[in-house]
């Protein structure tokens, strides 16, 4: 909070987290029936067997709601005296009102909270946690509720096999709140190029990036090669210096979250750092690539499993359209679970 003009500093942690995915699952053997694959090529070239979709009247604010109620549920949390709602997504239900703000209404937040949709695609959740990071750190704010979440499938071109097997819908939501003397958030890094814009794009106002002309489908376009071949080269270099400004090593981190886009795209990943592919942690195998929700999805699934406990550190990793990228160290002090959570 402020004191007489000046910010109080303070530590910052993730406290809580809840997810969702809609019922409707989309096999790879349904989509065999709508487009020339099958699913011994999908699982080959991707490791995803199936993902969720959300229903025709389901949208982001939506799946972001059912998060949130996950969360509160779980660790017996008040979201009414949240004071910053950051939504990252790329699948807003409006250009304009904002998901945030439709949030705060839907859950009771109090209408002193900012409210604020966040857009870094499939980096978004990652720069949510940045962002909040740095308003509680700061003491500007003392409890943030940051959700990724996207409804990709609003958005997919089911006759385009490249891109249609990859797709799906979820949401993940964490709570950040101040502690004295917590060491939460232990570094990060961040760059873009938005020279590769024109590899992952949806097209809006404009169908031209510079002097790029673009498919002009309202749906989402990707060159899949070169958004793989910029991330394998990418990813171990940010993490690489993620590690070197935050004092630490590869040794030093017990899971790492990339985005989850494709299991070929994080084989490779992992193979140029060195790390273990098994302690990586991914959602893509039941859910698909679910954009700025894969990364808490994966978190949660880690949680739920039991493998992803308290005081152990985790490096979240997301990359995707822009290009952007971000990367964050975090030891984990969850409040302790009061309740089941929402099966997925």
């Amino acid at each position: 909070m402020l004191n007489n003009g000046v910010n109080e500093l303070t530590g910052a942690k993730i406290t809580a987290i809840g997810t969702y995915v809609p019922a409707q699952r989309l096999t790879n053997a349904d989509l065999e029936k709508m487009v020339d694959t099958n699913d011994e090529w999908i699982v080959q070239r991707t490791g995803i067997r199936e993902r969720r979709i959300s229903r025709k009247d389901e949208f982001t604010s939506d799946l972001c709601v059912a998060a949130a109620e996950d969360l509160a549920k779980r660790y017996g949390k008040n979201l009414q005296d949240v004071d910053m709602i950051i939504v990252a997504t790329s699948t807003p239900d409006f250009p304009f009102p904002s998901v945030a703000a439709l949030i705060q209404n839907r859950l009771g937040i109090s209408q002193t909270a900012g409210a604020i949709d966040l857009s870094a695609a499939c980096a978004g959740f990652v720069y949510g946690l940045h962002m909040a990071n740095g308003l509680v750190a700061s003491g500007l704010h003392r409890k943030v509720l940051v959700l990724g979440a996207d409804s990709l499938s609003k958005i997919t071109d089911y006759t385009d096999r490249s891109t249609c097997i990859l797709f799906g819908d979820g949401a993940g939501a964490v709570l950040v709140e101040s502690g004295a003397s917590s060491t939460g958030f232990l570094g990060f890094h961040m760059g873009s190029d938005g020279s590769g814009g024109h590899h992952v794009y949806r097209t809006g106002l404009s169908s031209k990036i510079e002097d790029i002309e673009l498919v002009d489908t309202k749906l989402l376009v990707q060159n899949g090669r070169e958004v793989f071949r910029w991330a394998v080269r990418t990813v171990p270099q940010g993490v690489e210096q993620l590690l070197a400004k935050s004092g630490t090593t590869l040794a030093k981190v017990d899971w790492f979250i990339p985005h989850s886009a494709n299991l070929r795209m994080i084989e490779p990943i992992c193979e140029r750092m060195n790390y273990p592919l098994e302690q990586a942690l991914y959602s893509l195998v039941h859910f698909g690539n679910t954009s700025a929700a894969s990364i808490p999805l994966a978190l949660d699934l880690g949680i739920r499993e039991g493998k992803v406990q308290n005081g152990q550190t985790v490096l979240m990793y997301g990359f995707g359209a822009g290009l952007t990228q971000v990367g964050q160290l975090v030891k984990l002090e969850l409040d302790e679970q009061v309740a089941e959570p929402t099966p997925l």
